[in-house]
């Protein structure tokens, strides 16, 4: 057993801006209304079927996928904290003019557009931590930003599920004034980063993050470790991307009359779940390489979501909420850190822009894929079949980890060799 002070050491020594964006995130968080509930405002306020529900949400997948790479490549030229000024600006505007829409398309598309506006903000934030720290403390200040997206989120799809049932306006207010809390508190504490990376000196364990000339394209020619990496996570990802698709559908079958505060109390649940034992799976991994964590990761989305097709009382759709979310803990806490790693400091967001984009391709296709499927087979079948596609998805990250064993032997022994 930890004592409460050593779960709380990798947290602790950081820059003070990692604080402000961990206070940040929780305010963020705590208006997270919209996305969770967004597969029941398209299928119940909107009335789409389950097939058109997932395409909606795959196209608003889509559409990130541009914004993402648009945000690298402005976080790397202008400036990390001026775009998340102007597009998370942006974002809460959009959200306030959903607030008064009527249920229809036209709410759809004004979501979709919030969204991706906020989602060109992103590798930005990851960005901007990757420069105020260094490999030593990286897991802990990117675990700390999690945590805090957590504290918010306990509460906010919670929130969320009961203002959606008589004050749906609220939804999108709600999200739009903490939005701007959050982005308060950036613009006053956190300074432009930027600079930074003209001036650090990477050497040693570092060597990775050594500034490079080229495109994106080129860097990632010579780490084709990410490309691989990227192709597991999508696996990962379309499984995860059930979690905001498949699992409200199956909750509101199993539940007609309360599924919508159901999910609230999933989505409720997933967060506390976070809250609670990050600190705890942080302190325990922290002496675990990067992709053996990856390799745990899936193994409790394998089982998690699998077992979603095979016991589904209430009960048992917490406790396999509980299992996948401990593999998502996992994951949050290793990948963006793999990712920085990885990156030329002169990169990075772009970095943090294209390798996500590539996995982030299985929350795409995730909804539209399974909205396919389940015209064919029924909602356990698909989850069965969710548990086994990730479970080899997860024997392939276990080979990535040999092969970067690999790869760094053979850098090891040029090393030695040039001497």
């Amino acid at each position: 057993m930890f004592s409460l002070s050593k779960l709380f050491l990798p947290y602790q020594g950081m820059p003070k801006e990692i604080y402000v964006i961990f206070a940040a995130r929780i305010v963020n968080a705590l208006g997270c209304f919209v996305m969770p509930l967004m597969t029941i405002i398209l299928t119940q306020s909107i009335g789409l079927s389950k097939e058109s529900a997932g395409i909606y949400l795959s196209l608003t997948g889509l559409l990130y996928l541009p914004a993402s790479l648009l945000g690298g490549k402005l976080a790397d030229h202008i400036g990390r904290k001026r775009v998340i000024l102007f597009f998370d600006g942006l974002g809460i505007i959009l959200y306030l003019l959903a607030s008064s829409i009527q249920p229809s398309l036209d709410l759809v598309h004004v979501m979709m557009l919030a969204g991706a506006s906020m989602t060109v903000s992103g590798p930005a934030y990851n960005s901007l931590i990757a420069d105020l720290t260094s490999p030593e403390n990286r897991s802990g200040a990117y675990a700390l930003s999690y945590l805090g997206w957590n504290m918010g989120f306990a509460i906010g799809p919670v929130l969320g599920g009961v203002l959606y049932q008589h004050h749906l306006p609220w939804v999108f207010m709600g999200d739009a004034v903490t939005a701007m809390i959050a982005l308060s508190l950036i613009a006053l504490f956190i300074p432009e980063t930027i600079q930074k990376t003209r001036l650090e000196v990477t050497e040693g364990t570092r060597k990775l993050e050594r500034r490079e000339e080229g495109s994106i394209f080129s860097v990632l020619a010579k780490r084709p470790i990410m490309l691989y990496f990227a192709v597991i996570m999508f696996g990962y990802n379309f499984a995860y991307s059930q979690w905001a698709f498949m699992l409200p559908i199956q909750t509101m079958q199993l539940f007609p009359e309360t599924g919508a505060r159901y999910f609230g109390y999933l989505a409720g649940f997933n967060g506390l779940i976070v809250m609670v034992f990050t600190p705890i799976v942080t302190k325990l991994a922290e002496k675990t390489p990067v992709m053996r964590r990856m390799v745990y990761g899936g193994l409790f989305y394998a089982v998690g979501f699998g077992m979603l097709g095979v016991l589904n009382s209430l009960f048992f759709v917490f406790l396999w909420s509980f299992t996948f979310t401990l593999g998502e803990i996992i994951l949050a806490i290793s990948v963006t850190p793999f990712i920085a790693d990885h990156s030329p400091s002169s990169h990075r967001g772009r970095m943090n822009a294209v390798v996500p984009l590539l996995f982030n391709l299985g929350n795409t296709l995730g909804p539209f894929g399974m909205g396919k499927v389940l015209n064919y087979i029924s909602i356990e079948s698909g989850w069965k079949g969710l548990g086994v596609s990730t479970f080899i998805f997860t024997l392939l990250m276990f080979g990535l980890e040999f092969y970067e064993k690999r790869d760094q032997r053979v850098d090891m022994n040029s090393e030695v060799e040039s001497i």
